[in-house]
């Protein structure tokens, strides 16, 4: 498609030191739809061994501005300006695949789904899923800009 912004979302995934921290790597970018994969270990569950509400929704929000700065205009970056999150069964497993697909894409909004998946390699259930719009921006230049 002749409107995907891979550098951006290259970017995205390699300048982002959380992310990194976590260890949520990408997989695979096409426009509008980005995946990514995260190899769970102790430190992302909570109290009693279930993977944390908070890393879930770390992966479909950085998946999904992935998959929706896919399709911003050169120049431009997205912003999670709203995000919904519905937890839909516990998640346990080995690691963690995220789907983002983009819904709309607008010139200043743009709406994503993400879908995340628990288990093993032979066993993926989807655990969570999550709505996300993204505000579509031209950041300035320089620092002191008005």
């Amino acid at each position: 498609m002749d409107n995907f912004n891979k550098n951006e979302v290259e970017r995205i995934f390699s300048s982002a030191p959380f992310i990194a921290d976590l260890g949520l790597e990408m997989v695979s970018i096409e426009s509008g739809e980005c995946r990514s994969r995260l190899v769970l270990a102790n430190r992302h569950l909570q109290q009693d061994g279930f993977v944390h509400f908070g890393v879930q929704a770390s992966v479909a929000d950085h998946t999904a501005g992935a998959a929706g700065a896919s399709m911003a205009k050169a120049g431009q970056i997205v912003l999670t300006s709203d995000f919904s999150l519905k937890l839909l069964r516990s998640a346990k497993g080995t690691h963690l695949e995220c789907v983002a697909t983009v819904l709309k894409a607008g010139s200043s909004l743009t709406v994503v789904e993400s879908e995340v998946y628990c288990g093993t390699a032979d066993d993926m259930r989807l655990v969570s899923k999550a709505t996300i719009t993204l505000a579509v921006v031209s950041p300035r230049e320089a620092p002191g800009n008005p």
